[in-house]
């Protein structure tokens, strides 16, 4: 393309020219999977447009299609993959330690520390989640950041929750009953005796809920309370999408199916895992 003053202006990223500068150094036996890779992880980033490719249902080699910019909708939907994974990892190794250490001291101590932890448990499984979360993100700006503080600030309870009912039921094994004879601290005995008993469960659990929030952070952007634009996200694929239906399905159709995916596939492992680890008996 020429600007004004007559020299050409190359719009092409340099990522995907050193794509097929690797295959052509290579003689044309670089491999093709390896220079696909190349051109859809480079195809994602917002600043990347292509109008003359704009709009344009599935085909070679955009299999997903392209957006209304012309990026490539299969590498954006990788990507958000990636953002949205992070997210529930960082999520869960949040919510979990914090759940699991309330329903610990809540199960164990009893009396009024049980009392005060577990209302105050109940009162946050009382809101129902996504409003809990859009909550937060209505105080707090859309960004990733604050979304994982509002999902996890909904998700720690459940965790609270499950370790205070497998501790009420192991504090009166005889395992426990031993080390409380031979003067175990109560320390010792909630993390050293009692957690590992739990760890069945609430592995299980993380990985059903590894899903889930990818769905509830999914929602978010949907209503435009999460990651914002040019960031790829799930949800906000759908949302832009919707607006464009039903002649440009495709810009709903396979983030939706991402999202299905993701949740399904989840829940699988979670399955899966509960009968091998036992959580169910």
């Amino acid at each position: 393309m020429q600007n004004g003053a007559g020299h050409e202006t190359n719009i092409v990223d340099p990522s995907v020219q050193s794509a097929f500068r690797y295959r052509s150094v290579a003689g044309g036996n670089g491999c093709l999977f390896s220079d696909i890779c190349r051109f859809h992880c480079a195809s994602h980033r917002g600043a990347v447009v292509d109008f003359s490719n704009f709009n344009q249902p599935p085909h070679w080699p955009n299999i997903f299609g392209t957006d209304l910019v012309g990026r490539d909708l299969f590498s954006r939907i990788l990507y958000a993959y990636r953002i949205s994974l992070m997210l529930g990892v960082v999520v869960l190794a949040i919510a979990v330690p914090i759940g699991v250490t309330v329903g610990l001291a809540a199960g164990y101590l009893g009396g009024w520390v049980d009392f005060v932890l577990m209302r105050l448990t109940d009162v946050f499984l009382s809101i129902p989640p996504l409003v809990l979360a859009m909550s937060v993100m209505g105080v707090l700006e859309p960004t990733l950041t604050n979304g994982m503080l509002a999902v996890t600030t909904m998700w720690w309870p459940w965790y609270a929750r499950l370790a205070y009912n497998v501790t009420r039921s192991e504090s009166q094994e005889g395992y426990v009953l031993a080390a409380e004879i031979i003067g175990a601290s109560r320390l010792h005995i909630m993390f050293r005796e009692i957690l590992p008993n739990c760890v069945p469960s609430i592995v299980t659990k993380m990985t059903l809920d590894l899903g889930f929030v990818i769905l509830i952070a999914s929602s978010l952007s949907f209503l435009g309370l999460g990651v914002q634009a040019p960031t790829p996200d799930l949800g906000s694929m759908v949302a832009e999408g919707g607006n464009y239906l039903p002649d440009s399905w495709w810009l709903t159709v396979f983030p939706s199916l991402a999202i299905l995916i993701a949740v399904f596939g989840f829940n699988l492992l979670g399955d899966a895992l509960r009968q091998v680890l036992g959580a169910d008996q």
